[in-house]
């Protein structure tokens, strides 16, 4: 609702609205939001008129103080401003006490008792005739009215236009193509898909290095996954930097480091963390203002995510490396003997069982040596460094599956 009131307050001015009229019917919400909508409302050169459809409570009756006009309908409330957590638990005295200023502080800019606004965050404040020690401020339609904090009761909108002028247009905002982006792509199926897309485009490149197209559809997939969580101002720098940190260091254990180790766990412990941490609203480790289990249920949603293309390789995997699909998407050279090379395809299998030299390295893929002769491999469990002696297990497309004697 930020960014989407940032867009209406940008497009009014742009189109010389003489007013700007928001429907207000809401609990509350962040403190942080709700003070970056107060601050867009009081810094507006346009004139602004809330409706106040049934409840705005909490940051919803900051988001009213800091308009200039207030209208309500019959049976509609306004105040009781406290910070809670999301429990409905009231919060440290630090968090009141910074509501309580806000609130005075709007009520002072907008021409309103900056008393009344204050008792809306404070139960110890005493103000004759409406409130005792213990109690919070809010106010009833007939109440507001009478204590300047509603300009009017009203039905609805139409009856707000027609106490401005008899000719007023209503323009209603339109979500832009952007916002409409931004909502699919948050849609828990489709961020769900992209988790998906993420991690197994990952494990794609891990059992086959140099493949590269699925590393490339999980980078796209994480474009797509952060952008819309940032745009909704979710997901923060840090945490898509620990993000792409895990990344990288995920890349490095793949091309450069032997076997798979502390860089290769430490990668994907700060991938899950990135990814998990992005779709809460924490103030870096600060959990204060996030739901109770927000965080565990996001690191559920992440876990499962990198748990199902585990699955279906561990299921399915050699079925589907050794797939034409796949084989389609594998990086490959053609190898002739003027190059050195003397793969053959057809002398493969007379291959199996013998016992070969680790030319290269094999990273899982590399060269070995038979009888001299050149032979692209592919290794089977760890890496297995230059100099090694390995067996031959079994054929894959046009190189051979190893091991290494042990």
């Amino acid at each position: 609702m930020t960014r989407l009131t940032e867009a209406a307050l940008t497009q009014a001015e742009k189109e010389k609205a003489n007013f700007i009229l928001l429907t207000l019917d809401t609990y509350g919400g962040t403190v942080d939001d709700g003070d970056k909508i107060r601050t867009l409302l009081l810094k507006c050169k346009i004139p602004t008129l809330v409706y106040v459809k049934n409840n705005a409570a909490s940051a919803g009756a900051l988001i009213a103080i800091a308009c200039d006009s207030i209208y309500m309908a019959s049976g509609a409330t306004i105040g009781a401003a406290c910070v809670v957590n999301q429990q409905g638990e009231l919060m440290p005295e630090k968090y009141q006490s910074y509501m309580r200023k806000k609130m005075r502080a709007t009520a002072e800019e907008t021409g309103r008792n900056p008393l009344v606004a204050e008792g809306m965050a404070d139960e110890h404040l005493i103000i004759d005739s409406l409130k005792e020690d213990g109690k919070i401020v809010s106010l009833t339609t007939e109440e507001a009215i009478k204590m300047g904090y509603c300009n009017a009761k009203v039905n609805d909108e139409k009856d707000i236009l027609h106490r401005l002028s008899n000719d007023t247009r209503l323009v209603e905002q339109q979500n832009s193509f952007a916002d409409t982006l931004v909502l699919f792509f948050l849609s828990p199926s489709v961020s769900g898909i992209l988790l998906l897309l993420i991690f197994g485009g990952l494990f794609m490149e891990f059992k086959a290095p140099g493949t590269l197209i699925p590393i490339a559809i999980a980078g796209v997939a994480a474009v797509f996954y952060f952008l819309p969580l940032y745009m909704d101002g979710l997901a923060a720098n840090w945490e898509i930097a620990l993000f792409v940190l895990g990344l990288l260091l995920l890349l490095l254990e793949i091309f450069v480091i032997p076997g798979f180790g502390l860089t290769g766990i430490l990668g994907i412990l700060f991938i899950i963390s990135g990814l998990s941490l992005a779709m809460v609203r924490n103030l870096i480790f600060d959990f204060t203002f996030v739901a109770k289990g927000s965080f565990a249920n996001s690191l559920l949603i992440v876990s499962l995510a990198l748990a199902f293309p585990l699955a279906l390789v561990l299921f399915f995997g050699k079925r589907f490396f050794d797939s034409r699909a796949f084989r389609k998407m594998s990086v490959k050279s053609e190898m002739t003997s003027n190059e050195g090379f003397s793969v053959k395809e057809s002398k493969l299998d007379l291959q199996i069982g013998k016992t070969a030299l680790a030319t290269t390295d094999l990273r899982p893929q590399g060269k070995v040596e038979i009888e001299d002769e050149t032979y692209e491999a592919n290794a089977e469990g760890a890496f297995i460094p230059m100099g090694s002696n390995v067996h031959v297990v079994g054929t894959r497309a046009n190189y051979l599956i190893v091991k290494k004697i042990h």
